[in-house]
């Protein structure tokens, strides 16, 4: 049974639980997916999310506005072609393309973590549950206290979220999604990414057609 908490909203073949507040939409929807609580394609969105995953087990917290957001969907659903361990780069690189519709300013840096120029302004978590595939999200819509920054974007969350849905809800191909972010992938280079705790930088990396990175001969995946 779905919390009473929470109100429900759909995009698509995506049902969406809303609520005011939550640690972690992730943490949220692993447990109610682990319950039977909710069953997959389904969403949760957060007005404040206070205890948020991030990147290497960060936390990533924000405002009231910003976007919080987990999503789980089945393998089954997924395009044939998608490398499951490239899942994050699909993912990111769909809620880019969203965004294009409000800002033209964001681009995926390799290969979850969402940039406005040379600062981070979001990211995404994605984990295999089973025969489910789970991806978390935030994203600084607006400026935060902790001085990061934002997209600028007067959107709700909510909206965006069913924007989004509705794009991934088409499952394009990963041939498609990966032949446009192989040359996003350029603006990458200028940075790094780390691999077991060391920092490696992306200068002379190889993107590989599965979305994988080649870095001093070894190869590294990316889902995260």
């Amino acid at each position: 049974m779905i919390d009473k908490a929470c109100s429900l909203e759909r995009a698509g073949i995506f049902e969406i639980a809303v609520f005011d507040r939550l640690p972690s939409t992730q943490h949220y929807l692993l447990d109610a997916l682990a319950k039977e609580k909710l069953k997959a394609p389904v969403a949760v969105l957060a007005n404040m999310q206070y205890a948020g995953i991030g990147s290497r087990e960060n936390s990533w917290e924000g405002e009231e506005g910003n976007f919080f957001a987990s999503l789980a969907v089945e393998h089954a659903r997924l395009p044939e072609d998608l490398p499951l361990p490239s899942a994050s780069i699909y993912f990111s690189f769909l809620m880019k393309k969203a965004l294009l519709d409000f800002s033209d300013k964001v681009w995926l840096k390799w290969p979850n973590d969402l940039y406005v120029e040379k600062e981070k302004v979001g990211g995404t978590i994605t984990k295999i549950s089973g025969d489910t595939m789970v991806c978390g999200m935030g994203i600084n819509l607006r400026h935060t206290r902790g001085g990061y920054r934002g997209i600028g974007l007067e959107i709700t969350a909510l909206s965006l979220l069913k924007h989004y849905l509705d794009l991934l809800g088409e499952f394009p191909t990963w041939k498609q999604v990966f032949s446009e972010y192989r040359v996003e992938f350029e603006l990458s280079r200028g940075f790094s990414v780390h691999v077991e705790n060391e920092k490696k930088s992306l200068r002379y990396a190889q993107l590989c057609d599965d979305g994988s990175l080649m870095i001093d001969g070894k190869r590294i995946y990316s889902l995260r």
